[in-house]
């Protein structure tokens, strides 16, 4: 009797080359993207509830924007003064740059668009704030 001889078949392989495609545009995509996430403003946000600043604290200055997206700065002797982005970059650089460690404090309007609220953090960083903190209502008022 004649033995048969098994013939083996091929394994089916599997094509890689759409998957290598794949990943070198994702690889593409993410370099790309990258370099664009890491752009805003630098906020430090806290670790635990938020209380209320001590008593004994420096007199913060608080820059407000208004319903209608207006600056005003309030420092030290708490008069409050009217100013457009300009002045607003001018005046605070030369109180941060006369006081290093002063807090930094932006209180908007709740009708006011989020971006009008961005651009006093973006001018206030560009002053030299080292921080910028948020005035908030206590809910319970």
């Amino acid at each position: 009797m004649a033995r048969k001889q098994k013939t083996r078949r091929p394994m089916a392989e599997i094509n890689v080359v759409p998957y290598i495609d794949v990943m070198l545009v994702l690889l593409v995509i993410f370099m790309i993207t990258a370099p664009l996430l890491t752009q805003g403003v630098k906020v430090e946000l806290p670790q635990a509830e938020a209380k209320p600043m001590e008593e004994d604290a420096k007199r913060p200055l608080v820059v407000s924007v208004n319903r209608d997206g207006g600056f005003f700065i309030t420092y030290d002797d708490d008069r409050t003064q009217a100013v457009d982005d300009q002045d607003m970059l001018h005046k605070t650089a030369a109180i941060i740059q006369i006081n290093k460690d002063i807090p930094v404090m932006v209180k908007g309007d709740r009708n006011v668009p989020y971006g009008r609220v961005v651009e006093a953090m973006v001018i206030l960083q560009q002053a030299g704030a080292p921080s910028v903190g948020l005035i908030t209502e206590n809910p319970q008022q």
